[in-house]
């Protein structure tokens, strides 16, 4: 009788993480269908310039500074989650399945920041939803939500190839693909179980603390002002190889050696083998991040980060694939060594009545101001210092100038960040 009963209470459990997983996976599967081969698309298709480039990735940074937040006030006030999460997927859906249509640059740039508005965040109540519906079944979040996360990369990459072995990685179905995955998800998400929203929830707090505004406070601390700083100027290279990646290995198609080359014809499923890093990286996080300190754990990020864009500089689809394989197996330090042990580090530093509003803080940094930054100078550094006579893009000296962008990081905040490191600070974060 205790068997049956604990097979009744593990089926639903079981079921409820697939539900989730699938609802993770289509989550990112919308956006890996184009984020990676969006420049194929504009320098090969469209053929327009560098800086209008940057500009179409500042509008995710500019949809994570404040579109969470206020998302998250919706969800939680006034609408169930799973419902606001449908209805942002279709209107997402719907304008990035609009983009085929748009044949200028200026228009081009609302239609995706609109798409943005809608999407970013959608990745903060995919979160939300998850953990309550984990709580509600009575699962470890800690232990069950890591599992269901990493689909989410696994869809990612999923539609990185389906768009690469298509043929479609310069063609507008990239975005077809991922305003129909978004639809889908927007119908899928109502059968999930409620998320109703809890209107005495943080009554007592006012509107520039429920937006996380008084988080700004902690750039009154030096050490805190500093690793926000760099936070945000590390922030500006995590775009660098999602804006210019693909398109990097595409370029050798018009060079006769590496024309046939496999990496050239299936350059999107080599980028893929940075997010399958990335998915590794993350397992060790908390060895290093115990055992080192966040100081010596962001360095590490950093000179991950030089070694990405230096190997990229030297490197080629024949000879050089070497380099190329290694630079994409960097970068899930590069990444996780940053975004994740900085979140952990904000976790563990601050005050417990202010660990929300510094989570966003952080968020705004890196993925808000920090894409800005990358997004706008890296398209006018191009446009006007990288290009030959002929138009085409000197990628040697770019990627060497992005790997001293993250030297020059590295080595001043060495110098300027100071932080004894206390494992005990960690809580239970163990090697």
């Amino acid at each position: 009788m205790m068997s049956q009963n604990s097979q009744l209470i593990e089926n639903p459990a079981k079921m409820i993480k697939l539900r989730l997983i699938i609802m993770i996976f289509l989550q990112y599967f919308v956006w890996g269908a184009w984020l990676i081969t969006i420049a194929n698309y504009w320098f090969s298709t469209k053929k327009w310039d560098a800086t209008e480039f940057g500009a179409i990735f500042t509008t995710m940074g500019i949809s994570s500074v404040f579109m969470p937040s206020l998302m998250g006030i919706v969800a939680d006030r006034y609408m169930n989650a799973e419902r606001l999460f449908s209805l942002l997927h279709i209107l997402g859906g719907i304008s990035l399945m609009a983009l085929p249509f748009v044949n200028d640059s200026f228009t081009f740039f609302w239609v995706i920041l609109l798409a943005m508005l809608f999407y970013m965040p959608t990745i903060a109540i995919s979160n939300s939803i998850s953990y309550s519906v984990l709580t509600k079944y009575k699962l470890d979040i800690v232990k069950t939500f890591p599992p269901i996360r990493v689909w989410g990369t696994i869809g990612f990459i999923a539609a990185m190839w389906l768009t690469n072995l298509t043929g479609n990685k310069a063609s507008v179905n990239q975005f077809y693909f991922a305003g129909i995955a978004a639809v889908i998800l927007a119908f899928y998400s109502l059968s999930l179980p409620k998320c109703p929203p809890t209107p005495n929830k943080n009554s007592n707090r006012n509107w520039v603390q429920v937006l996380g505004l008084d988080a700004f406070k902690l750039l009154a601390s030096y050490k805190m002002l500093i690793f926000f700083l760099f936070s945000l100027l590390l922030g500006g290279a995590l775009q660098l190889t999602n804006m210019y990646g693909d398109v990097f290995l595409d370029h050798f198609k018009e060079i006769p050696i590496y024309a046939d080359s496999f990496a050239v014809k299936y350059s999107t499923i080599i980028m893929s083998i940075s997010q399958i890093s990335e998915t590794l990286f993350i397992l060790a996080i908390p060895f290093f991040l115990y055992r080192f300190g966040i100081k010596k754990v962001m360095l590490i990020s950093m000179i991950a980060w030089v070694l990405r864009f230096g190997l990229l500089a030297y490197a080629n689809p024949a000879d050089g694939l070497w380099m190329i394989i290694i630079s994409c197996i960097v970068y899930g330090m590069a990444f996780d060594f940053f975004n994740i042990s900085g979140s952990l580090f904000v976790d563990s530093t601050v005050d417990p009545s202010t660990r929300s509003s510094a989570q966003g803080l952080f968020m705004m940094m890196t993925n808000g101001f920090g894409a800005i930054l990358g997004s706008l100078a890296s398209g006018y550094l191009i446009d006007h210092y990288f290009l030959f006579s002929d138009g085409s893009k000197d990628w040697t000296n770019i990627w060497l100038c992005f790997s001293l962008y993250a030297l020059f990081i590295a080595v001043f905040f060495a110098l300027l960040f100071h932080h004894k490191h206390d494992p005990k600070q960690l809580g239970e974060i163990k090697h």
